[in-house]
């Protein structure tokens, strides 16, 4: 299974449906947002596959983002969650919160997902592979991440802008 990860989107409506677009073209089978949402239009975007996202610091209107989330039928994780995707433990936090970052990763996933930096990173930290697949905002370059959890091959897409 792959997935596509997105984060701190910020209200880039036309970026983030190019970069969703990009996802599954690269065949991304769900897709997952770390945050920074900012705007209900973002959400409606994130169309085409099973969907999870986390608030981020600069989500602020949280019951509209919420409201967009169930009209595309996706799955808020709040704050942050812990999702199971092929056999794979998934935790997912938008980066800002390190008491967030420490209860998820206490659960020893297999994958810790988040944003927040505008940076991408790849790196394992003992059994934990951290990942964050840089922005669509306020960053040099424009990346996204697919991960393809039977492989755990990681790719960087660069999106337009």
């Amino acid at each position: 299974m792959r997935i596509g990860i997105l984060s701190d989107t910020h209200d880039q409506v036309a970026r983030t449906g190019r970069a969703v677009a990009a996802l599954l073209a690269a065949g991304a089978e769900a897709l997952i947002h770390c945050g920074d949402l900012t705007i209900p239009d973002v959400v409606a975007e994130c169309v085409g596959a099973p969907a999870y996202f986390v608030f981020g610091n600069c989500d602020y209107d949280l019951d509209a983002l919420r409201l967009a989330m169930r009209r595309i039928g996706a799955t808020c994780l709040e704050q942050g969650g812990l999702i199971e995707l092929a056999g794979r433990r998934i935790a997912v936090a938008h980066g800002d919160s390190r008491r967030e970052i420490d209860r998820l990763a206490a659960d020893a996933p297999d994958y810790f997902l988040s944003g927040h930096t505008h940076h991408r990173r790849d790196q394992r930290e003992g059994p934990v592979r951290f990942l964050n697949p840089g922005a669509l905002y306020r960053a040099q370059t424009f990346t996204v991440g697919l991960l393809d959890l039977a492989s755990d091959e990681y790719t960087s897409l660069t999106i337009p802008r």
